[in-house]
């Protein structure tokens, strides 16, 4: 088995924010496979289902981002999975809104989500697939710019790279980083 956590706040108030990223993408997947979030034992949500005979999890924690990695520890223990079968979807200001990076492993890139889960798995070892948010805000005003919610334009560009997301976390559930990377690579060239 997969999984797939996003990285975002709970809380209708922070829906739209650019820093809930994570959470759109997974939100989008789960109900393009008709999947419902429920409750779990852990710190976060659940919805669980199949693609190509691949069984899979999608994770919302429901701790506030900084502290991402308490739910993706939880996770991890309570399901016996490896690191590297966690792909972590967020949101990046060193990215363009709507575009899509992947990468096996890596540092935070001073995501403090990222640095939660690096922390509390105390490993980098896991893939992620960052979304673009820009980075549009004046110095000192980071926190600001990440709360603030996307304009129609920008949920249009994050709506527009939801096919590729999907692409790359189906190839991610059924083949692992490698398949997703393979899978990132051939869609570039394609574009």
């Amino acid at each position: 088995m997969r999984a797939v956590l996003g990285i975002g706040n709970p809380g209708t108030i922070y829906q739209r924010n650019k820093h809930n990223a994570g959470f759109l993408i997974l939100d989008q997947f789960a109900n393009s496979k008709s999947l419902k979030f429920k409750a779990s034992k852990g710190k976060y949500y659940i919805a669980t289902g199949t693609v190509n005979k691949s069984d899979f999890s999608l994770i919302k924690p429901t701790t506030f981002v900084n502290n991402s990695g308490i739910a993706a520890q939880h996770f991890i223990e309570q399901h016996n999975i490896n690191i590297e079968d966690l792909l972590v979807i967020c949101d990046d200001i060193n990215l363009e809104p709507g575009k899509i990076r992947v990468r096996r492993s890596g540092g935070d890139g001073g995501h403090n989500g990222l640095a939660s889960i690096i922390y509390h798995l105390n490993s980098n070892r896991f893939p992620r697939l960052r979304i673009g948010i820009g980075n549009d805000f004046e110095e000192g005003r980071l926190s600001d710019y990440v709360l603030s919610d996307f304009t129609d334009d920008e949920l249009k560009l994050l709506s527009e790279s939801f096919e590729t997301s999907k692409i790359l976390i189906e190839e991610f559930i059924t083949g692992g980083v490698d398949a997703m990377l393979n899978a990132n690579s051939r869609l570039k060239n394609e574009n």
